[in-house]
């Protein structure tokens, strides 16, 4: 009877153990169907999934099951087009710029490389001319390679500093003071990018025999370069430069130098014509013309697809439909609200002190652009800064070069960070000892062209060298900036515009330790009654 129960027991105690183990698994098994993701077998990570209705600042989207509708398509698109017009605008900048030089030389009459637009009385407010200069002779031409093959510039000596930039401004050669003549005069020899010989410069250029004449040679991986060079006053005077310039500058094509076309000098001084480019549709018409010119390797592939993605091509028509160039008529408005955002409010580490409105042109000290030394590859943002408030890529202007070459400074606001306004008036002060061995200056700026300000006076600036200034006590100098001079101020004083903007730049030609030491600084703008 005992065994019987027992017996009874063990099978009862199994029962509900193959119960319990039932309820166990089928309870488990619940879980797991309660865990996986609705239409799906597992659990799907949300982070790979997307919402049927999405919010962005570009309007609602509308999916069905991660499909994108019609409509959404459609903006997306659009979207696309006009991302990558915003971007071709701030990345083709340096190219339209180097365009629109190119473009106003023609429309004074320059026509060949040998044909140099001079400013000979100085460079005025009637031109515009990005951040151009009131303090040296300007002698510029266009070199055109692929007309001209291989091209001979000849520099005088004691020229000031000269540079090569290609089609898209990038650095070629130094010439004058900061190239490998040392301000001694010299031929240069500049090379297309076709050029196939045994000559294979570096960048910046390197000496060579060419033809049993001894040349700094440079080869450009563009057509059309661009030459700038500066003349120093001498005297406050531009007569030794022009006279230099007229009498020592040769531009001709190597196959020529034996029969070298004659120089014709162009004065730009005083003359109303345009080199800036557009910031309108016009923009990309100028950049397909350019890519259209040029040879393929100008720019990376890159590059080259983020232009064709909005139909700018080499070897196909820019013709955009009306839908494309409604989209790129507001995305270059965007891109160029952007440049002047990059531009007059600059990031921080664009300034030069601390609670200043100082900030430099040439930011990340690379004048390829390089971020920490090219850790943070292209500096986008500092490339865009310098190119659109001004011209010329070299080394000479980003380097540490004491007593040779040239700094800058920029300032659109006052001490208390409101923009510079033209019916207000303000001072700065100049400390005595400014680290320049040459000279400094200081110009100012329209906001709208970026170019000097139209005012009664032709050059809105002040030169320690060109002008007589009032000297203080310890040694500084006061500039004063209004509509109208302060009484017994007017050696001092830059004219403004009421109803205008403007933004200052102060030049130091030959800087000095102090400069880049930073123990030498200029004072705020001061708002004064």
């Amino acid at each position: 009877m005992q065994k019987r129960e027992r017996t009874m027991n063990t099978k009862i105690q199994t029962m509900y153990s193959l119960f319990l183990m039932s309820v166990l698994i089928l309870g488990g098994s619940a879980a797991a169907v309660a865990q996986n993701t609705p239409g799906y077998n597992n659990k799907i990570p949300k982070s790979i999934l997307t919402p049927d209705h999405v919010k962005t600042p570009i309007g609602d989207l509308h999916f069905f099951d991660g499909m994108p509708d019609e409509a959404t398509v459609q903006k997306l698109y659009d979207n696309l087009i006009f991302m990558r017009g915003v971007e071709a605008f701030l990345s083709g900048i340096p190219a339209t710029s180097i365009e629109a030089i190119r473009l106003g030389c023609v429309e004074v009459g320059a026509q060949r490389a040998s044909d140099v637009v001079i400013f000979d009385k100085l460079m005025d407010s009637d031109p515009l001319f990005l951040t151009g200069n009131t303090d040296t002779v300007y002698a510029i031409a266009t070199l055109e390679l692929d007309r001209d093959g291989p091209t001979v510039v000849v520099i005088p000596p004691k020229c000031g500093p000269g540079t090569v930039d290609d089609a898209w401004q990038r650095f070629v050669v130094d010439m004058g003071a900061p190239g490998l003549d040392k301000g001694k005069g010299g031929k240069y020899l500049i090379l297309p990018p076709d050029y196939e010989g045994d000559l294979d410069p570096p960048v910046g250029g390197e000496f060579a025999e060419v033809d049993g004449e001894k040349y700094v040679v440079a080869k450009s991986p563009t057509y059309v370069n661009w030459l700038v060079l500066r003349g120093f006053l001498v005297d406050g005077k531009p007569d030794a430069a022009n006279a230099m310039f007229k009498n020592g500058l040769k531009i001709y094509p190597l196959k020529d130098s034996k029969d070298p076309p004659k120089m014709k000098f162009i004065s730009g001084s005083e003359v109303p014509f345009n080199t800036i480019h557009p910031n309108d549709f016009q923009f990309y018409e100028e950049l397909h013309h350019i890519i259209e010119r040029e040879p393929l390797s100008l720019i990376d592939p890159e590059l080259r697809g983020l232009f064709a993605s909005i139909g700018i091509q080499k070897g196909k028509p820019f013709k955009p439909d009306a839908r494309t160039k409604e989209l790129l008529t507001k995305a270059v408005a965007v891109g160029n609200a952007t440049g002047r955002a990059i531009f007059f409010r600059p990031m921080k580490e664009a300034f030069l002190y601390e609670n200043s409105g100082w900030f430099a042109a040439f930011v990340g000290g690379s004048h390829e652009w390089l971020k920490d030394k090219g850790q943070g590859g292209r500096y986008l943002d500092a490339r865009t800064l310098c190119f659109y408030m001004g011209t010329v890529n070299t080394p000479a202007m980003v380097n540490k070069m004491v007593g040779a070459g040239s700094q800058y400074a920029i300032i659109a606001v006052d001490k208390n960070g409101e923009y510079l306004d033209g019916g207000k008036n303000y001072k700065l002060n100049i400390p005595a000892n400014v680290p320049a061995k040459d000279f400094w200056s200081v110009v100012v700026y329209d906001p709208q062209t970026r170019s000097q300000l139209q005012t009664g006076q032709p050059f809105p600036a002040k030169n320690n060298k060109r002008h007589k200034l009032d000297i203080n006590k310890d040694g500084s100098v006061d500039l004063y900036f209004g509509a109208k001079a302060p009484e017994g101020k007017e050696v001092n004083w830059i004219q403004t515009v009421p109803g205008k903007g403007w933004f200052a730049c102060l030049r130091l030609y030959g800087p000095l330790e102090p400069w880049f030491d930073k123990t030498w600084r200029p004072g705020e703008i001061e708002p004064v009654k």
